[in-house]
């Protein structure tokens, strides 16, 4: 079991499988932006092998990240060899969805259990503005074909940009009414790469919230008030399904983390807004033991911090945001 200094059992790891992205969005990284080359990354071996070591120390739960890990070679195999792993009880990913139509089947036939679905806005124009490169309708194929795959419940992931989609709220938070999905509002987070927009156009949880109040009602708690993950969870009278309020900058959730991170370079990371890092792969890949790699885990474990430094002004700069994994 792996225990950190506060007391809390650290079981949830999120695995980078690489930091290219076949989106560009504004508020995650510069639309020429330069990624690391293969030989740097993780290979499969290698991250199935930091699998089971995890496992070992009781990591019971994986989310799979990137960049966006759909385009990660052998995904499925990936996918297959990760849910495999003993001791390994939940499998979900965190995509932009661009891929799913294809995807989502043979991932929910190799062990994937759930997906995250990032979709910002249901306004093609906008889309495209605050991807850059995508395309609304691929997402939405990606959507169904997730869901007809069964990989759910169904998380749609919304980061709002004051400027760009703001006013999107309204109509994304209305998908719940007739669906059964969890839409999931995150305040913008600051890091390298796109810092200006993230500090310069946040706008915080109570404003949408207050936002969605207006037009459908007040909100009903739901999940019995329990946090969902990292969202405190609502939903509109008579809807589907639910809302979900991610306010990491305003209302921290730190006494209730216990996720730890692993970059697609293997730096184990363990707090989001946090820069310090354990290097793993490097270890590994000049013959360090499994005792000696486990030992690099629990100690930096250990030492995970209670929480982020934003409110000091602390903002972690040695990464953009994808190549740490969300």
């Amino acid at each position: 079991m792996a225990i950190d200094r506060f007391g809390r059992n650290i079981h949830y790891l999120r695995i980078s499988l690489t930091d290219h992205c076949n989106l560009r969005c504004l508020y995650c990284m510069p639309e020429d932006m330069t990624f690391r080359p293969n030989a740097d990354l993780m290979q499969d071996d290698e991250i199935l092998l930091f699998t089971r070591m995890f496992a070992s120390l009781g990591f019971d739960k994986i989310r799979l990240t990137g960049g966006e890990p759909t385009v990660r070679a052998n995904i499925v195999d990936i996918v297959r060899g990760i849910s495999s792993t003993e001791g390994i009880r939940s499998v979900s990913m965190t995509t932009n969805g661009v891929l799913l139509k294809k995807l989502a089947q043979p991932l929910a036939d190799a062990g994937l259990q759930r997906v995250n679905i990032s979709i910002d806005t249901l306004n093609t124009e906008k889309f495209k503005r605050l991807t850059r490169w995508g395309k609304l309708p691929d997402v939405w194929e990606g959507i169904l074909a997730a869901e007809k795959a069964g990989l759910v419940p169904v998380k749609l992931n919304a980061v709002i940009v004051k400027g760009y989609n703001e006013e999107d709220v309204l109509d994304l938070a209305a998908l719940t009414i007739e669906h059964p999905w969890q839409m999931r509002f995150i305040e913008m987070m600051p890091f390298a790469g796109a810092t200006d927009i993230q500090v310069n156009h946040v706008i915080t949880m109570k404003q949408i919230q207050d936002n969605i109040e207006s037009e459908f009602g007040k909100l009903e708690v739901a999940n019995d008030g329990k946090m969902d993950g990292e969202a405190q969870v609502f939903h509109i009278r008579g809807a589907k399904g639910d809302l979900g309020f991610i306010s990491s900058v305003t209302q921290p959730f730190c006494s209730a983390c216990t996720r730890a991170r692993l970059t697609a370079d293997g730096k184990l990371r363990l707090c989001l807004l946090r820069e310090k890092e354990v290097d793993l792969l490097t270890p590994l890949r000049a013959g360090a033991t499994m005792d000696d790699l486990r030992r690099l885990i629990l100690d930096g474990v250990w030492g995970k911090p209670w929480g982020h430094g934003l409110a000091d002004g602390i903002i972690p700069l040695n990464r953009v945001m994808s190549e740490i994994g969300g």
